[in-house]
């Protein structure tokens, strides 16, 4: 018997991605692990009346544990309302399922949206997969995002050498004939702290720093074009903010040459039909950032409230920036109270 999100007070994408399209700004899709990154985003969302998606990867729901995961949402939800968001947005989103079984049990269990990422298979195999989930979840109003063009990177088991850009031809016939609700693009981001490679960037001559490859605008227009006004995604979106690898690399780190995406290209994004950009990474760095300065600074401390605690304080904060200053999605619930 599946679990009703709606019962876990959860909502889907479709309503909020259909503002963020017609309002020019985009949701964030912030990825978590754990009760402080989870208290992180719901206190920032929560505080700047945001809506926001809480993403799960299949790694990260093995490390979580799936009936927990559950809890923790319907805990998110009532947590917000404390906070005196009375009337919160909170999706529980899988990120990058790989299968049609791994999709059907997160919709068993309360998820309240999906992503099936066939974009590594055959064209036609991507569309019957991501059919099949889409068949699957509407049955119980859950939306489905689906992948097509593939990010170069890292991020949990997703792993690919070499990116290919979205072809703008395909996506009416995608879209059409898989009827999903939202549609993960490549157009030059991509997963985890070292998006490209110093052959691939250039360097600043002031500050010996990387600076990357721009997105392919003209591939996101193209296909703005082909499909008006449906959602769009971007995939490893995080701009690896340069003061965390500072901190990081000045208390005992090593992440030498990690860039990211600049913010001034996500802006430009979020004012377009980009509705939902997924926000992984720059969590991380933030949190081995506010661990690695209290343990070098206090290597007495053993307790983990004292050093998660900082880590959770760094990314409220960079959540709260993200929110405000990049996605454009404060004051943007439905009901403000």
């Amino acid at each position: 018997m599946a679990v009703d999100y709606k019962k876990l007070g959860l909502v889907n994408t479709r309503e909020m991605f259909k503002r963020a399209v017609n309002g020019g700004w985009a949701v964030p899709a912030f990825n978590f692990n754990n009760l402080e990154q989870l208290q992180a985003i719901i206190k920032a969302a929560s505080d700047l009346k945001s809506p926001v998606i809480l993403q799960v990867s299949k790694g990260a729901r093995k490390y979580a544990n799936q009936t927990l995961l559950r809890y923790l949402a319907e805990g998110a939800v009532e947590y917000a309302k404390e906070l005196g968001c009375n009337h919160p947005e909170i999706v529980l989103h899988l990120d990058h399922g790989d299968s049609f079984e791994l999709c059907k049990s997160c919709v068993d269990f309360g998820f309240s949206s999906v992503m099936i990422d066939g974009s590594a298979l055959p064209y036609e195999e991507n569309i019957a997969l991501t059919r099949k989930v889409v068949d699957y979840a509407h049955q119980f109003d859950v939306t489905v995002e689906a992948e097509l063009g593939v990010l170069a990177g890292v991020e949990d088991e997703v792993q690919s050498e070499a990116s290919h850009y979205t072809k703008p031809e395909e996506v009416i016939d995608f879209a059409t004939r898989t009827g999903c609700d939202s549609l993960a693009i490549s157009i030059g981001t991509s997963h985890g702290a070292y998006k490209f490679t110093p052959e691939q960037c250039t360097r600043d001559p002031k500050t010996g720093r990387l600076i990357p490859p721009p997105l392919a605008f003209d591939v996101l227009e193209e296909i703005e074009k082909k499909l008006p006004g449906f959602p769009i995604v971007l995939h490893g979106s995080s701009s690896v903010p340069e003061e965390y690898v500072d901190i990081i690399n000045a208390h005992g780190g090593k992440l030498p040459n990690a860039v990211g995406i600049p913010e001034e290209q996500l802006r430009r994004a979020a004012k377009s039909a980009v509705c939902k950009i997924n926000i992984d990474s720059d969590s991380r760095l933030a949190f081995t950032a506010g661990v690695r300065l209290t343990l070098d600074e206090h290597p007495e401390y053993f307790d983990p409230r004292q050093y998660c605690g900082k880590a959770r304080e760094f990314m409220e904060q960079l959540y709260k920036h993200k929110i405000t200053d990049v996605l454009g999605s404060d004051n943007k619930l439905a009901q403000l109270d």
